[in-house]
């Protein structure tokens, strides 16, 4: 009992002890794979259906699919080699499956600057989205990187290369994902405890 008086007594007179705010953090929204096509059949324009291909299968921010350039794409290699991406740095990510050389005539996407194309394939996304019916809270342009991210995860690759491809700083930011799908705690749950 006197540890807890003590701590009554090094307050200072009308000193009150602060409540610590817990801001609720949410889970990104993101689409499954069958959402997705849902929404690639209703977008008519194939520049904005290359650059929501680019975001889901790719994991680019829509900043880097506006600035991106034929030169940044080795077919045979199967890259994306993204320069002076977020916070400057460079980075590769995989070319989504299907790409071909009829698809790299189409870059650069046709934009006056880069935030008139950012908000333009924001605003295509969204009507894209509206009609194909899918009525999910919190989806952007920006959840389909988070679909990649999620379905990365699915499929076993692991956290740090993720995090490589994501172009993370800290694997904090990347481990998001394996809280919307805990795929591999599940699993290992039900190994030891059979």
């Amino acid at each position: 009992m006197k540890g807890y008086y003590n701590h009554f007594e090094s307050m200072k007179e009308g000193q009150v002890k602060k409540k610590r705010v817990y801001r609720r953090k949410k889970l990104p929204a993101y689409l499954t794979k069958e959402e997705f096509l849902k929404v690639l059949a209703v977008t008519k324009k194939i520049e904005h259906k290359l650059a929501f291909i680019f975001a889901f299968h790719s994991g680019m921010r829509v900043g880097e699919i506006v600035k991106l350039k034929p030169e940044n794409i080795d077919i045979p290699s199967r890259r994306i080699f993204l320069r002076n991406a977020k916070f400057g740095k460079d980075r590769v990510v995989p070319l989504p499956k299907g790409f071909s050389n009829k698809h790299l005539s189409r870059l650069p996407l046709k934009y006056s600057n880069l935030k008139s194309g950012v908000r333009s394939l924001q605003i295509a996304f969204k009507s894209a989205l509206k009609r194909s019916g899918l009525n999910k809270e919190g989806v952007t342009f920006h959840s389909l990187r988070h679909s990649f991210a999620v379905h990365a995860v699915e499929v076993g690759v692991p956290i740090n290369q993720l995090q490589v491809l994501l172009g993370h700083e800290d694997l904090g930011t990347t481990g998001i994902y394996t809280k919307i799908n805990p795929k591999d705690a599940l699993d290992s749950y039900q190994k030891y405890w059979e």
